[in-house]
């Protein structure tokens, strides 16, 4: 330690004690306790040595765009290139969420990401009785090749990155995507984009699940292995702690859960001959955005140090592209509030910037109104021009680590990396993941946590502005978007339609083949390809799987 460090420590000792003797006239809170949401206690002042010792630097911190890339995955971080601005949309029809996107793209943004209703997330076509009071509710329903031919018309697939939010399914609306790009004669290696393809968080939170999980890691790794030969662009998976902090984790519990599921994937696919230096790299990441925005910030550069050692120590990865963790993020909408829905613009635009200052690679801000329903075009706009505005507003782009040198930041990134590796070697310990899903660990700790938070804000103590504070008698609510409530009628019309024209001997004969395909070792992606390719639907399509994978049966725990 240096000189200068040793009499900082003296003279933090000193001012500490003389602030706390009785008779000085200070602020009672002085005394009190801090916190941030994950349980981490706050410091009344940070020091050097609470942040990244000298002799560490190198180690831990180093330069943005070197290993452990604390500080960011390229060396210009936003002077070299902005993050891709992302508004998550889709709805009712094809046709409709089709209008949106081209809106969208008309104000600014800068990539699609696709958000698809219930039925297509879990394997049902539209005219399934199961689907019928969820069509196009939540997302746009896709059932069949041309659902998808009229979602993506008019959008340049070789230009476009296009983000879809797909699990379950995520192989056979990967294909579908396929398809469309086919038919328009554009390249293969000329599509950009993702597909989420984490299911293991759709056991831990969400349940959007279908087949058990090690069928469910199959689909994964037969995606990493076609799209390593056929899209070198597309991202393979995005390992999402969203969902995750959404059901009620705190901030380190999103970090561990979400990398404890990163290290099952890598280790299938390093498990089924794939070489983790060429896959690795195509890895991406989905993070929440929460209102702590300090404790955020530090979030995404202790994720990012701890994924970088894992990769380097576990994996024995070489190259530094597998130990750079690529992630999106997205404002939390589970803090936003259907009273005084203006405030929500605030509380989004706080997350956004504490995305960025955190080095995030793409970004979707919520809009103000999402806790009444789906947005409006307006609402939406608002939400765009808000990460346009610190793009271009802020300043906070022109240097790479704007944070750099903040005790506080580094203070709290060490704690985060710490507490997130213990959480995730405890996991390892129990058996991993699968084991800890199947008998309901992981479960059991989110929704511990969530319990924790209610009860926080419901005794006060964890203020919501407009809600248990400085809230107001009468609201005037803002216009809120209507969905076709036809879509449903709309979607079974043109199934039948489909069905009657299509030849239904090549669909019998595709979804044979896949069936067929599923209970060998054979590459599905090829087989789900054609399938779609003859106009079998997405329901069709997961039955077929079915038959031979079977579904997830959870464990209830209380």
């Amino acid at each position: 330690m240096s000189k200068k460090n040793k009499n900082e420590i003296k003279n933090y000792k000193s001012w500490d004690q003389k602030i706390r003797k009785p008779g000085i006239k200070t602020n009672p809170e002085w005394k009190k306790e801090f916190s941030t949401s994950s349980g981490i206690e706050i410091k009344p002042l940070y020091i050097p040595e609470d942040g990244v010792d000298e002799k560490d630097y190198n180690k831990e911190l180093s330069y943005p765009g070197v290993f452990p890339f604390t500080r960011g995955i390229q060396p210009s971080m936003y002077r070299g290139r902005l993050w891709t601005m992302r508004q998550y949309a889709g709805f009712g029809s094809a046709e409709e969420s089709n209008q949106r996107y081209k809106y969208l793209l008309l104000h600014g943004q800068t990539g699609l990401s696709v958000a698809f209703d219930l039925p297509t997330q879990m394997g049902y076509d539209s005219d399934n009785p199961v689907a019928e009071a969820e069509a196009g509710k939540v997302g746009v329903a896709i059932d069949s090749l041309s659902d998808m031919e009229i979602l993506l018309d008019g959008i340049p697939l070789d230009k476009v990155s296009t983000s879809m939010t797909i699990n379950a399914t995520a192989t056979t609306l990967l294909a579908l995507y396929i398809a469309v790009a086919d038919k328009k004669k554009v390249p293969r290696d000329k599509l950009q984009g993702t597909i989420q393809n984490d299911i293991l968080k759709e056991y831990i939170a969400r349940g959007t699940y279908i087949y058990p999980p090690q069928q469910s890691l199959r689909l994964i790794t037969d995606t990493f292995t076609f799209c390593k030969k056929e899209l070198p662009k597309w991202n393979t998976i995005s390992i999402s702690g969203y969902h995750i902090r959404e059901a009620g984790a705190t901030a380190v519990q999103e970090v561990a859960f979400t990398l404890a599921n990163a290290i099952t994937y890598v280790k299938a696919a390093v498990d089924s001959g794939l070489n983790v230096d060429e896959f690795a790299p195509r890895i991406s990441f989905f993070f929440n955005v929460h209102n702590n925005f300090l404790e955020e910030v530090s979030k995404f550069r202790a994720a990012r140090r701890l994924w970088a050692k894992i990769m380097r120590k576990q994996f024995k990865a070489k190259s530094d592209r597998a130990c750079q963790m690529r992630f999106h993020s997205q404002t939390a909408g589970s803090t936003l509030t259907a009273q005084q829905p203006d405030n929500n613009i605030v509380r989004v635009t706080l997350q956004a910037m504490a995305a960025v200052l955190g080095g995030t690679q793409s970004l979707h801000t919520n809009s103000k109104d999402e806790a009444l329903a789906l947005p409006t075009e307006q609402a939406v706009q608002v939400a765009l021009r808000t990460q346009q505005i610190i793009a271009n507003e802020s300043g906070v782009i022109d240097t790479p680590d704007p944070l750099a040198g903040s005790y506080y930041i580094e203070s709290l990134t060490n704690q985060i990396e710490t507490d997130s590796e213990k959480l995730i070697n405890k996991i390892m310990k129990r058996g991993g993941v699968v084991k800890s899903i199947e008998d309901g660990f992981i479960q059991r700790q989110i929704q511990e946590s969530a319990f924790r938070a209610q009860k926080s804000i419901e005794a006060g103590e964890s203020v919501i502005v407009g809600v248990n504070k400085f809230n107001t008698p009468e609201e005037i609510r803002p216009p809120i978007h209507a969905i076709d409530k036809n879509v449903a009628n709309k979607q079974k019309e043109r199934l039948e339609y489909l069905k009657k024209e299509r030849n239904s001997q090549a669909v019998l004969k595709a979804l044979s083949a896949l069936e067929k395909g599923a209970t060998t070792k054979d590459n599905l992606l090829p087989l789900i390809l054609d399938a779609v390719k003859a106009y079998a639907t997405v329901g069709e399509i997961s039955d077929s799987l079915k038959s031979v994978f079977g579904t997830f049966q959870p464990t209830t725990s209380l």
